[in-house]
């Protein structure tokens, strides 16, 4: 159905209530539906009224309306369940006002570390986001306020890499095998196993890494959050050869006999990768386009240049992307703006201004 067709079928359902409620005799659905066409436009909670008035509509038996026509006493019915029908989409209007309400307050809520960039409401979602950016760190942080109790959480880096050692790749999973706050060698399978996560996970793209989590109990998501902002930004790796050594690459010798060969979680990964076809292809396809930018070279590791990856090219890397000034984080869900920022404050806040950042992590066009 098309958009404007979509848009007259909601405005006929809101003449249908509006007629209904109004009780008025000789009150035509015609007049009732001009009058909700003038009224639509400066209705906020449009698509609340509507979806109220729609499940409404449905939920009500078909067959006894139907049924009802041309008979004195089904008429008598049918009016009732009009007025049912009615009851039932002013009270599910005045829940979804109630919860419009409580989210408007979330946004373009104020802290004092950082600055209110713009605010803007996704009707279609009823999401009401604010973008905010961290004084000290520069660090870009949306906030979107939605009635959704799976609250999410991510923070992307733009990690362009010059070369197929697979830096991005072999750093994405470094970072999640301990920090300055978690010092356990693996965090990452730990919360796997013991919280209540709904989505935990991170992807290497070819111009940025994201690490991401979810959950729908708030304690274990502000624990979620504190795992994986003190990894990215403060990650054992960094200062641990042995996790570059056992993520990326090594060698080992199985027997004395034996030649040395490469082993490596990374590297076991992408041979893996680079054993089908299609992935192939696609990677052949995609360096031939942009044979002279960061598209050009394979983000995730080619198996014959990952050992060209030294531990303090890795170790440079972070530092150079790993900036807050450099991310962007993003917030979803049920939870309390405040405390969101109170959480990535504790964490931004050991970082200064870094100008340099953004302009060193650009993305060249393909000449």
């Amino acid at each position: 159905m098309q958009t404007s067709n979509w848009r007259l079928a909601k405005m006929a359902f809101l003449a249908y209530i509006s007629a209904s409620v109004s009780g008025r005799n000789g009150v035509s659905l015609a007049a009732a539906f001009t009058a909700n066409a003038a009224r639509s436009a400066g209705v906020s909670s449009r698509r609340s009224l509507t979806n109220a008035a729609a499940v409404a509509f449905l939920n009500r038996d078909r067959h006894d309306v139907s049924s009802a026509i041309g008979s004195n006493s089904n008429r008598l019915f049918s009016r009732t369940a009009s007025t049912t029908c009615s009851a039932g989409s002013i009270t599910a209007l005045r829940q979804s006002t109630a919860v419009a309400s409580d989210l408007e307050k979330n946004l373009g809520v104020s802290h004092p570390a950082y600055d209110i960039i713009s605010t803007d409401i996704v009707h279609e979602f009823g999401a009401y986001c604010t973008l905010y950016r961290h004084k000290h760190s520069g660090a870009e942080l949306l906030s979107v306020s939605t009635d959704d109790d799976n609250k999410c959480f991510g923070i992307t880096f733009r990690t362009p890499p010059s070369d197929s050692t697979g830096v991005p790749h072999i750093l994405e999973h470094s970072v999640l095998c301990g920090s300055r706050k978690y010092k356990t060698k693996d965090p990452f399978v730990q919360l796997l196993q013991g919280s209540l996560q709904t989505f935990l996970n991170a992807f290497t793209y070819p111009d940025r890494t994201c690490y991401v989590v979810a959950s729908q109990n708030t304690k274990d998501f502000y624990n979620l959050i504190n795992v994986y902002s003190d990894a990215v930004y403060h990650p054992r790796a960094i200062s641990d050869p042995m996790v570059h050594a056992q993520e990326g690459w090594h060698l080992e010798l199985e027997d004395v006999s034996a030649p040395l060969t490469y082993k490596g979680v990374v590297y076991n990964e992408m041979k893996g990768v680079y054993s089908s076809p299609d992935s192939l292809l696609q990677r052949e396809a995609q360096q031939s386009i942009f044979p002279d930018n960061t598209y050009g070279v394979d983000s995730g590791g080619d198996p014959v240049d990952i050992p060209n990856l030294s531990f303090e090219q890795f170790a440079e890397f972070h530092a150079k992307f790993y900036h807050p000034g450099n991310s962007r984080i993003f917030f979803a869900g049920d939870d309390d703006v405040t405390k969101r920022l109170e959480i990535m404050d504790e964490y931004l806040r050991d970082f200064g201004p870094s100008p340099e950042s953004k302009p060193a992590s650009t993305i060249q066009w393909q000449p």
